[in-house]
C-alpha cells in the first residue's frame, strides 16, 4: 500500500491518519477536510466554545510527524472504485486523488426544519462562534429539541441571561437516547434552570422571527430572536452516491470497519474502511449493526481500522459511551440497553446524584449516571466483561457497583 487517502477532518480522521503511522505504514498520506480550519474537537463547540470559555479546540496532533498532506476547504465530491482490493479514485475540489487505501470519515450533517426563516445548528466551531454572539441577555431563544444538544444549549443560554424556550415532539426530553420513564426524570432541570420545556409539540417551519406549530387548529406561533435546531444529524453519504458500497444509515462495514459492496454476495473491500459517525459497524457484543455517534468510538475505533486497512487482525467491539454537561449536572451513559428486560432505579432521581442500571437477568447492559463518575467507571469494567451482577446489590446506590459482581 503506498497511497491512502482519508476523507474526513474531525477527530475520527485525525485518528486514522496517527493510527497508520503508529502501525508502520510509510507511503503517502492526505487528509481531506471540507473545513478550513485544522481539525478540532466537537464536544467542546455546546459547552466551552459556546459559553465563551475557550474558542480553541485544535486537536493535538503532530502533522510533521505525521507525514500527512493536509487539503482544507476541499470536498470529496465523488468515490471510484477499481477492482475488488486494487483501490481507486476520490473526486474532489481539488481533483482526483488516486488511493489504494481509503479512509471514509466523513462524519454527519444536522438535521433542519422547512421554512425560510434562520435557523442555527451547531455542528462547525463557526457554528458555535456565530451562535455565541447572539446569546446576549435578554435575547428570546427557542431551541427545538430535548436531546443533549438541545439540553447543552439551554444550559449555556440560560446562564448568559436568555429567555430560553425548548420545543420538544416527544412527550419528554431524551425519548430516543434513554426512553419517556426515563427522559422524564429530567424535566424538573430546566424549571430550576429557569427554561421554559413545551413537550409533545411539532414544528410545522421556522419562520422569520420564530416558529410555526404543527396542530389541529394549525396557526400557533412563538416568537423568537433566535431559533436553535438540535433534532439530530445524518451521516454525509451524498458523495458516495454511486460509489457501490452499500449503504444504510451509515456506510456499512463489518466488525474490523471494512466496507461491504452492494452485491448480492456483500462483497468485503479491505481496501476502504469507514469509520466515526458515517460508520454502521458490525457488533459481535450486541448482535446487530451500530450507528454511534459519539466523541468516545470517533476517538478509539480508528485504531481498529487502521489496522484492517493494513491487513493485520482486528476487531473493534467497545460498548458505546458518552456523557453530556447539562443543567450543572454531568450526565453519563454506558453500554446499550435496547433489547435488555427490566430497569432499576440506583438512589433516589429527585436528589442531585443517581443511577440507572439496565439488566437482562444478571447482565448488566447499561448504566446511567448522574454526577456518579464512580458508578460509571465501574460499570464500564463489568459491562465490558460481561461479568455476572447482583440486580439488588447494583440497585443499592451505597453498594459499589464493583462489589456488586457476583463471584
Amino acid at each position: 500500500m503506498n497511497r491512502v487517502i482519508v476523507v474526513g477532518g474531525g477527530l475520527a480522521g485525525v485518528r486514522a491518519a496517527e493510527a497508520l503511522r503508529s502501525k508502520g505504514y510509510e507511503g503517502a498520506l492526505t487528509l481531506v477536510s471540507a473545513e478550513r480550519h485544522m481539525p478540532y474537537d466537537r464536544p467542546p463547540l455546546s459547552k466551552a466554545v459556546l459559553a465563551g470559555d475557550s474558542d480553541d479546540t485544535t486537536v493535538d496532533a503532530d502533522w510533521d510527524a505525521l507525514r500527512c498532506e493536509l487539503l482544507l476547504g476541499e470536498r470529496a465530491t465523488g468515490l471510484r472504485l477499481d477492482g475488488p482490493g486494487r483501490g481507486g479514485t476520490v473526486a474532489s475540489t481539488a481533483g482526483d486523488l488516486p488511493f489504494d487505501g481509503l479512509v471514509i470519515a466523513t462524519g454527519a450533517e444536522p438535521v433542519t426544519l422547512p421554512g425560510d426563516g434562520r435557523q442555527h445548528v451547531l455542528r462547525t466551531i463557526d457554528d458555535s462562534r456565530d451562535l455565541r454572539g447572539r446569546l446576549t441577555e435578554g435575547a428570546r431563544i427557542v431551541i427545538v429539541g430535548a436531546g443533549w444538544i438541545g439540553a447543552e444549549v439551554a444550559t449555556t443560554a440560560a446562564k448568559k441571561g436568555c429567555a430560553v424556550t425548548v420545543v420538544e415532539a416527544a412527550d419528554t426530553p431524551l425519548a430516543v437516547a434513554l426512553g419517556q420513564e426515563i427522559g422524564a426524570l429530567t424535566i424538573p432541570w430546566y424549571a430550576e434552570a429557569g427554561v421554559e420545556l413545551r413537550t409533545g409539540v411539532k414544528v410545522a417551519a421556522v419562520e422569520h422571527g420564530g416558529l410555526a406549530l404543527a396542530g389541529p387548529g394549525g396557526g400557533e406561533r412563538i416568537d423568537a430572536d433566535e431559533v436553535v435546531v438540535g433534532i439530530g444529524v445524518r451521516p454525509a453519504l451524498g458523495w458516495l452516491d454511486g460509489s457501490g458500497l452499500l449503504l444504510e444509515r451509515g456506510v456499512v462495514t463489518d466488525a474490523s470497519f471494512r466496507t461491504v459492496m452492494d452485491d448480492e454476495a456483500g462483497t468485503v473491500r479491505p481496501d476502504v474502511v469507514a469509520v466515526g459517525d458515517c460508520a454502521a459497524w458490525w457488533s459481535d457484543r450486541y448482535g446487530r449493526r451500530l450507528l454511534v455517534e459519539h466523541w468516545d468510538t470517533a476517538l478509539n475505533a480508528p485504531d481498529t481500522a487502521a489496522a484492517a486497512l493494513l491487513g493485520q487482525d482486528a476487531v473493534y467491539d467497545a460498548a458505546p459511551y458518552f456523557w453530556s454537561e447539562q443543567f450543572g449536572r454531568m450526565v453519563q451513559y454506558a453500554g446499550n440497553h435496547a433489547r435488555s428486560e427490566r430497569l432499576v432505579h440506583r438512589g433516589d432521581p429527585s436528589g442531585r446524584k443517581w443511577a440507572i442500571a439496565w439488566l437482562t437477568g444478571d447482565r448488566l447492559d447499561a448504566i446511567l449516571t448522574v454526577d456518579r463518575p464512580r458508578d460509571l467507571v465501574q460499570a464500564r469494567r463489568v459491562i465490558a466483561a460481561g461479568t455476572p451482577v447482583d440486580p439488588e446489590a447494583i440497585a443499592d446506590p451505597d453498594v459499589a457497583v464493583r462489589q456488586a459482581v457476583r463471584g
